[in-house]
């Protein structure tokens, strides 16, 4: 079993953002390898079911994100709260995905997957979801320079349809994304809700 915190030093952030009240929120690039304990562990908790990896290794978490480091059109992030593990995200052109095959892609989309840490010891903090999602949404809207952001939650989910209903999605179709069975990916079909937001909604003027 390898650490459970992330080796973080010498990787600079790819985007920064303070939200007030919780500190400065970082984007890093995640390291399949080194990252792999903490995100293990978030990912093997019931809550996370969503995200498809209950049940796997450490070795296997961590070989997903490997494959995807190899992808042009996938990404995956470590999110910080100063120094501490906050989230994973994960961005994807969505017409190399098969979210691309339940919607009209409009030039300038961009896909994004988030999973929340566990909450602190201290418990939830009011607001803070709010602020990771803010800080996500201006890095791929304004330090991507994309027009659009989708989302795809498991019907399922909804407390994250929820949240993004919060944060100023706009709900689009309740779609079903084709399973995949590939030598290198394997997802079950899924019931998913799409959700939409604007960077002028986003981020005004």
């Amino acid at each position: 079993m390898s650490d459970r915190r992330p080796h973080i030093a010498g990787r600079e952030p790819v985007h920064e953002r303070f939200a007030e009240g919780f500190g400065t929120i970082r984007v890093l690039r995640l390291d399949p390898h080194a990252d792999a304990g903490v995100v293990h562990a978030w990912v093997s908790e019931e809550r996370a079911s969503f995200w498809g990896m209950n049940g796997l290794t450490e070795d296997e978490v961590a070989e997903i994100y490997a494959h995807l480091d190899t992808l042009d059109t996938h990404h995956a992030y470590l999110l910080l709260r100063d120094d501490e593990p906050a989230g994973l995200l994960q961005t994807y052109e969505p017409e190399a995905d098969r979210v691309g095959e339940c919607y009209e892609v409009r030039p300038g989309d961009i896909g994004v997957h988030v999973l929340l840490a566990p909450a602190a010891a201290d418990g939830p903090r009011p607001g803070w979801s709010s602020a990771l999602l803010t800080a996500v949404t201006s890095y791929v809207l304004l330090g991507l320079d994309r027009d659009r952001v989708v989302v795809d939650p498991d019907l399922r989910n909804e407390k994250a349809i929820a949240r993004f209903l919060r944060q100023g999605f706009e709900a689009g179709d309740v779609v079903v994304l084709p399973e995949i069975d590939l030598p290198d990916v394997q997802l079950p079909e899924k019931h998913a809700q799409l959700a939409f937001l604007s960077r002028e909604v986003a981020f005004p003027g």
